[in-house]
């Protein structure tokens, strides 16, 4: 099986990111992971890296400091250390407020990076064509991007993440390389906002993962349990979404991974129906263990699901390939994080984050999902 770390930290050059352009303070690349994954016209792959981009010394002087963007610069934010708690290398909570308030390690934006046809090399690392925040709901960044074509347009959506909210944009590009925001899609906390790759009738559908603080009880005998869950929505212009009265792909107690799951790679049409890589969680630590499942949806009708892989994993985190740069790992748990599917003739290309560390690229066979 084809299986690499194609992007690494390493792989990017800072002296190109956005951020030189106004913040003098020295930088590090923390991860370049979760890329969103297409096909281009040329039949070349585009990886749109996820580039977390924290500061060289995050503690000066008593205080942590935070990257954040605004129309005339980017600028650091400092907080005593009294007033923060860091049990996630990711990000810090501040203390002694009414609600569970976060500020991140890090900041985040888009690296294009294309591929050979079959995912072997890098062909170019497109730094002119990097995705930056451009609005004050993209203060903190954007992570991990999806990308799906349909009807001839690429749609890319992508999490924002500010003060003001923590919510979903899209961006829409003609020919693959180059996208244009087109706004907030989703209002709301929701970091999985998944397009499929088609249209079902003459409506858009996507994969949503609305969080939430409290989560109700099913009774004792049902076989799903409380947590985050994979929901549908359609939408008739890729702008204006209404979430399906119908469930979608809820944890079940008997599998292992039920902490929590959501959408990974745009589902793609096949001829038994919708194909989708999700992501599973199971408890461990702070952060957890991620892996990747799988499921099949009804091609008219996806809220109805023909086959769920929920108990063995499809795609776990491989220490083997992370081991020549493990003096690099923050996480102490083991994390795969799909986020991209294209067809590669007898076998799927899989693109994930691996360790939230750098981008992974996957051979897997066709006949695997049969």
């Amino acid at each position: 099986m084809h299986d690499r770390l194609i992007f690494r930290p390493s792989d990017v050059d800072l002296t190109r990111s956005p951020l030189r352009r106004s913040l003098a303070a020295e930088t590090r690349v923390l991860g370049a992971f979760n890329p969103g994954l297409t096909r281009l016209p040329s039949g070349n792959l585009l990886l749109m890296v996820r580039v977390a981009e924290a500061l060289a010394e995050p503690i000066v002087d008593g205080h942590v400091r935070a990257i954040r963007w605004t129309r005339e610069g980017y600028v650091l934010d400092r907080h005593p250390l009294s007033s923060v708690a860091m049990s996630d290398p990711r990000q810090f909570s501040l203390l002694g407020g009414a609600h569970r308030v976060l500020g991140l390690t890090s900041l985040s934006w888009l690296l294009p990076v294309e591929l050979t046809p079959d995912g072997d090399r890098v062909v170019a690392v497109h730094y002119e064509l990097a995705i930056e925040p451009a609005a004050s709901y993209q203060e903190y960044g954007l992570e991990d991007a999806r990308i799906s074509r349909i009807d001839g347009r690429w749609y890319m959506t992508t999490c924002s993440v500010s003060a003001e909210r923590h919510c979903t944009t899209l961006h829409v590009s003609d020919d693959g390389l180059r996208y244009a925001l087109r706004g907030i899609v989703l209002d709301h906390q929701n970091k999985d906002m998944v397009l499929f790759e088609g249209k079902v009738g003459a409506k858009f559908v996507a994969l949503t993962r609305p969080l939430g603080e409290v989560y109700l009880a099913y009774p004792a005998e049902s076989p799903y349990v409380g947590g985050p869950a994979i929901h549908l929505a359609s939408s008739p212009d890729a702008l204006h979404w209404k979430p399906s009265d119908l469930p979608g792909i809820r944890p079940r107690k008997r599998a292992s991974a039920c902490l929590k799951i959501g959408g990974g790679s745009p589902p793609i049409r096949t001829e038994r129906g919708w194909l989708l890589l999700y992501h599973g969680v199971e408890p461990r630590g702070a952060v957890g263990i991620y892996r990747t499942f799988w499921a099949l949806l009804d091609p008219e009708e996806p809220s109805r699901i023909l086959r769920l892989e929920d108990e063995s994993p499809l795609l776990e985190a491989n220490p083997a390939l992370t081991r020549p740069i493990a003096e690099q790992l923050y996480l102490q748990t083991p994390v795969v994080f799909t986020t991209g599917l294209v067809d590669g003739g007898d076998h799927y290309v899989v693109a994930s984050g691996e360790g939230d560390l750098a981008c992974r690229l996957t051979h897997l066979p066709k006949a695997r999902f049969a």
